[in-house]
């Protein structure tokens, strides 16, 4: 299966906070895409990471991805070395994305820099004929995604573009509800994490029309580039 997209994030969960509605937005139009986690988030505070997996899962459901896997890395110790580079090389020359968007550059969890850094490298590196990969006994051919972006998570960086998903807004809010452990539960006897607050899940919708006002829609998502974001026409910005 070839995809289109291909959403990468540290944990379950990171993709669904930062660019779930994109991810709705571009399925409605057709897009085939995927998400890629590369630990089951077993590092959290709460809940587990075979809780997690189910919350994943579900998730998955309501966006209406084509595939979602896990890498199963060690959450909070994995690194960008060789090893962790050539299995995600596997996964993208499996399903050979157009556009990979991928963990923030920088952020409070360390996780979501290596990531940022790891997926990046990966993605170069998937494009030399060189490297060699084996997939169900198949030697891969050498694939580079056309773009690489980064979404935006706890910090609030300068997006270098950003995306209208007005309509898409309510199904991102569900596809993070998936994740019932983590989140604002008044009712929960977990501990208090930075994001399981009332005004944690408040803010993704606030920061949401905060970028949309910006644009003068109502919902925006925001995304850095590794390099000039191009335009074919003036006419296709709005």
């Amino acid at each position: 299966m070839k995809l289109d997209i291909l959403a990468i994030g540290a944990h379950p969960d990171d993709v669904e906070l930062s660019c779930a509605a994109t991810l709705a937005k571009e399925i409605s139009l057709g897009k085939k895409v995927g998400i890629l986690d590369l630990t089951r988030g077993e590092m959290g505070t709460r809940g587990s990471a075979e809780l997690r997996d189910i919350e994943a899962n579900r998730a998955a459901e309501i966006l209406g991805v084509s595939v979602r896997l896990n890498l199963e890395f060690a959450d909070a110790f994995f690194v960008n070395n060789t090893s962790h580079q050539l299995e995600v090389i596997k996964i993208i020359r499996k399903f050979r994305p157009e556009i990979v968007l991928c963990n923030a550059i920088d952020d409070r969890h360390i996780d979501h820099a290596k990531g940022s850094k790891l997926v990046s490298d990966a993605c170069f590196l998937s494009g030399l004929q060189k490297i060699e990969t084996i997939h169900n006994e198949q030697k891969q051919k050498h694939w580079r995604p056309k773009q690489v972006y980064h979404y935006i998570q706890w910090k609030n960086l300068t997006p270098d573009f950003v995306v209208d998903v007005s309509e898409h807004m309510d199904k991102k809010m569900d596809a993070i509800a998936a994740y019932q452990s983590q989140f604002y539960d008044p009712n929960s006897k977990e501990p208090e994490t930075p994001i399981s607050s009332k005004n944690f899940m408040e803010s993704i919708r606030y920061r949401a029309q905060d970028l949309g006002r910006l644009i003068g829609v109502a919902y925006a998502e925001g995304f850095t580039a590794e390099r000039p974001v191009a335009v074919s026409t003036l006419g296709n910005l709005i």
